[in-house]
């Protein structure tokens, strides 16, 4: 997979965690760009948003905001807490992560790149879903 060299101020963010929870979090930013092309968002936007590395579908207007950082000494995947997408993969993936309210999923040491990805697919998707939705 050929993902996009970091931009410096985001991997400095990166390379302050801890070796284990940067490695995992850096594994996720993977996850998050082939999602993104899978589900054919466009462009990805690589920033920094609360000091927490971010990628957003600034183009497409796809998605909401996607933020990896640590909650606790865990790494996390946090969303804009105004969605349903927390409440949604808790439904779906009620053992898959531990969920911090409607804002994160926690990861545990071990988990499903499948369940993640459906997640991500669907943090990427989640504007034009709601639009689909409203249209038909």
């Amino acid at each position: 997979m050929n993902v996009a060299v970091v931009p410096k101020q985001v991997a400095e963010v990166y390379d302050g965690y801890p070796e284990q929870v940067r490695s995992v979090l850096l594994s996720v930013r993977n996850r998050v760009f082939y999602c993104a092309k899978s589900a054919s968002v466009g462009p990805l936007s690589e920033t920094l948003k609360w000091g927490q590395p971010s990628y957003l579908t600034d183009t497409s207007k796809a998605g909401t905001t996607i933020r990896l950082a640590m909650s606790g000494t865990k790494p996390a995947v946090f969303l804009n807490c105004n969605t349903t997408l927390v409440d949604g993969y808790r439904s779906d993936f009620p053992t898959a992560f531990a969920y911090l309210g409607n804002r994160a999923l926690i990861l545990p040491d071990s988990f499903d790149e499948t369940v993640l990805d459906i997640c991500l697919t669907r943090a990427l998707t989640y504007h034009r879903t709601r639009r689909e939705r409203r249209v038909s």
